[in-house]
This record gives structure tokens, C-alpha cells and sequence, in this order.
């Protein structure tokens, strides 16, 4: 998770979940000043947003959400944005989280954020892709990361702060990993949302609510979530 200097300044692209959040507190305890980004993509569970507005005041960092609403009805086909196909149960792993990829999601909200951050002078952009994602999400590897980062640098010429970094600090970390970090940090896990049917409460049987529960198991961290079943997490 080193990274070459502390950032003063990282616009944070921030899901209201545990990795982003995370993030946001990892850099904060380096004593950077973090702007959070969030994004309304249409995606079925909005949710995450007020939760991303909860940990920006924990932070007392600025919070801005972009609304790419109009964008929802273009990206068909994902269980996160049409309505028609229904969010899966069961691991992370498994073939039928296939469904829930939003195509080009990352490249869309990183080139936003590189955009803000350039506009604001800041001298990072940070997300939370982990290693658990990269069996589903090919736009949160490595080999992503590293050729969006030359991207950014050729789109940017001139214009980058100095050192600028483009983060994703977790990349290599499993989502336990993650737990424990913000256990050390004093993450406020009760208001992070990682559900992927956006309802009152987590669900406890979608991809994201299993791998949340199983990283607070590994991590052997209580885990605060209330979950639609109350012996799910238990």
C-alpha cells in the first residue's frame, strides 16, 4: 500500500462501500485532504450515495455527486443498471456475477475524477479495486490501472500537478485485508453500503453482502451490518 509520497490533496472516488472508504480514511491518516466523488449512474442502488454523504462527514472532506443518470438506460444488461436482470446470489466467484458488470464503469468515473482533480489542482485520484474483484472486473486490475494511469499522463501533459499519483492502494489486498485496515484506521463500518439491490437494509445473499460478510469472518472483525436475515453475518 506505499505509494511515493503522501498526496496533499486526492479527489477520492468514493461508493459509500468499505474499500473506498477506506481509502478515504488511508489517506486522511497520511494527512492528505480528500475530496469525495461519488457517481449516479442510474445503478439500482442508490443507497450507496447517502452513505457516501455519511462518511464525508465523518471526514469533514467536501462530497460531490455526479449525476450520470441519463447514462443508466444506455447500460443494458448489467443487474446494476436494467431493471430486467435481476441481481445474483451467492460468491463473488461465481459466473453468474458476470451480470452485474457495468461496462467501462472505472475508465468512466476515473476520467471524471483526473478531470476534477486537474480543475481543483490536486495531486491524486484514488479508488478501491481489490484483488476479490479482479475475477469479475477487468477494469479493476492491475494491467487496467497501469494503462489508464499512462493515459491519463498523455491526456494530462502539461497540465498535472506535480507528483501527481493516480492510487488504488488495495489492489493487491483481499477484501479481509481491507476489514482490517479500516479496523486500525477506526472506519465507521455501520455507515459503509456495499448491497447491490439498494433496499432499507443489506440484502445478505448478493454477491457484494456475501464477500462482505465473509471479509469480516476472515478478518475476525464484528461486523456491524444489518442484514435482511439476522442470522446472516452472525
Amino acid at each position: 500500500m506505499n505509494n511515493k509520497t503522501s498526496p496533499s490533496h486526492a479527489v477520492v472516488i468514493a461508493s459509500g462501500g468499505l474499500d473506498s472508504t477506506t481509502v478515504a480514511y488511508w489517506l486522511v491518516g497520511q494527512g492528505s485532504k480528500v475530496t469525495l466523488l461519488s457517481f449516479d449512474y442510474g445503478q439500482r442502488h442508490r443507497t450507496e450515495l447517502e452513505y457516501a454523504s455519511r462518511i464525508a462527514k465523518h471526514l469533514q472532506a467536501p462530497h460531490e455527486i455526479v449525476d450520470l443518470s441519463g447514462l443508466g438506460k444506455l447500460f443494458t444488461g448489467s443487474a446494476l443498471t436494467d431493471p430486467a436482470v435481476p441481481v445474483p446470489d451467492g460468491h463473488y466467484t461465481a459466473d453468474n456475477m458476470r451480470s452485474t458488470v457495468v461496462p467501462n464503469r472505472n475508465t468512466i468515473m476515473l476520467s471524471i475524477a483526473v478531470a476534477a482533480a486537474v480543475s481543483a489542482s490536486a495531486d491524486a485520484v484514488a479508488f478501491g479495486a481489490h484483488s476479490g474483484d479482479h475475477a469479475i472486473y477487468p477494469d479493476c486490475r492491475r494491467e487496467f490501472f497501469d494503462q489508464f494511469e499512462a493515459v491519463t499522463r498523455a491526456g494530462n501533459e502539461g497540465f498535472l500537478a506535480n507528483e501527481f499519483q493516480l492510487l488504488a492502494p488495495f489492489i493487491g489486498l483481499t477484501k479481509a485485508d481491507i476489514v482490517e485496515t479500516g479496523q486500525a484506521l477506526g472506519v465507521p463500518f455501520a455507515d459503509t453500503w456495499s448491497c447491490y439491490r439498494g433496499g432499507e437494509v443489506h440484502c445478505g445473499t448478493c454477491g457484494t453482502c456475501t464477500e462482505r460478510i465473509e471479509a469480516f469472518s476472515l478478518a475476525g472483525v464484528a461486523d456491524p451490518t444489518v442484514y435482511v436475515r439476522p442470522e446472516v453475518g452472525a
